[in-house]
């Protein structure tokens, strides 16, 4: 398995394989809660979830891109704040190049707020290997599925519908498996109606691609000095 090749600048990561840095260096956590929290509407989802008849319920978030887990770690947060206490969160996310143990916890030690979480997975993340890994953390409520290998290659294995997408690979310009007309393919085969996606690029590609695929897109404000950015939902 091929780990992440980094570098540290002022204990921000970057990634020397794709040239590209991890999240904002402005405000990595809130740049998540702009991109991909307020623009899935999750916190509002969250509350809405009700017990059904068949047991507890289950909201699925699908990622491309697990880089240093912020996402993960952000969503979870508010899941435990605003979900009904019966309710799971089930995050299904790839990467080619995982973080090693070392620099997952260094990355994630910026985030006090997450260190009881990281905490509980780093056991199970330190045994990382090629395909399927099932983590889990607060007591099983939170259900990690984290596909390791070529996108090209994941995708087609995962058969889990989601509520909302995370599109997070690096820059369309330098990770352009990321952000094929073929994977967005894979994306509406696990979508439905409603599934709402957000993204931190407004790149012309991925919006064509994505309305091809059968998404409304928006071009919303960005981050910070990002100038706009692309959220909608499966028609």
């Amino acid at each position: 398995m091929q780990f992440a090749e980094l570098k540290w600048n002022n204990q921000q990561p970057y990634s020397l394989d794709f040239d590209d840095v991890y999240y904002s260096v402005d405000n990595g956590l809130a740049e998540t809660d702009h991109v991909f929290i307020h623009h899935n509407q999750l916190i509002e989802r969250f509350k809405q979830l009700v017990t059904l008849a068949s047991g507890s319920p289950t909201f699925t978030i699908i990622e491309t891109g697990f880089g240093t887990g912020l996402n993960f770690f952000c969503a979870v947060q508010h899941f435990l704040a605003h979900a009904p206490a019966n309710a799971s969160l089930q995050f299904i996310s790839t990467e080619c190049a995982p973080l090693t143990l070392a620099d997952f916890t260094k990355a994630n030690q910026h985030w006090l707020v997450f260190n009881k979480m990281v905490s509980e997975l780093a056991n199970t993340y330190s045994q990382l290997t090629d395909g399927l890994n099932k983590l889990s953390c607060c007591d099983g409520r939170i259900k990690l599925d984290l596909w390791i290998g070529d996108i090209n290659q994941t995708f087609p294995q995962i058969q889990t519908a989601a509520d909302a997408w995370f599109l997070d690979g690096f820059a369309p310009s330098k990770n352009g498996d990321m952000w094929s007309e073929n994977l967005f393919q894979e994306i509406a085969r696990l979508s439905q109606t409603n599934t709402t996606f957000s993204t931190f690029t407004s790149a012309g590609q991925v919006k064509r691609n994505l309305q091809a695929a059968g998404f409304k897109v928006s071009k919303v404000k960005g981050f910070g000095r990002k100038r706009e950015m692309l959220s909608g939902a499966y028609l």
